[in-house]
């Protein structure tokens, strides 16, 4: 969960695939800590984003009767601490969703979703929004 447009539809996704097979969906939300601060520095306005953005998720998934359990992290890098949970908690699958955007007038995914594609230790569902999304 990152807070952009594309967070509802990968939630509904996890949970589709949750109620196929009987499992439990985590939610996270990675607050990106600058390298100048320390990782457990108190990031108010960052944390206060986050906890709205994880309570969305469990709206969403509570309307579809589905279990969600949310963790708010702080991390150096996202793709990293996306990839350690994962391993953690022994997923199965990995559901993304992203934003259809554009740099330099390319589409891009930018950089957590090829490292996640790269070193999950599971399969990797991706969800984009339309370009007109």
């Amino acid at each position: 969960m990152n807070g952009s447009a594309a967070d509802p539809d990968a939630v509904r996704l996890a949970c589709e695939l949750a109620h196929d097979s009987n499992a439990k969906v985590y939610a996270m939300y990675v607050i990106e800590v600058k390298r100048s601060l320390p990782l457990d520095a108190d990031l108010a306005q960052e944390t206060a984003r986050g906890e709205l953005v994880l309570a969305d998720a469990e709206r969403l998934a509570n309307t579809l009767n589905c279990d969600i359990e949310t963790e708010l992290l702080q991390a150096r890098e996202v793709g990293p601490a996306i990839v350690d949970l994962a391993h953690e908690r022994r997923a199965d699958v990995l559901v993304m969703g992203i934003i259809y955007k554009r740099k330099f007038g390319e589409f891009t995914i930018g950089e957590t979703v090829p490292y996640v594609l790269k070193n999950a230790p599971c399969q990797v569902c991706l969800t984009r929004q339309p370009e007109s999304a």
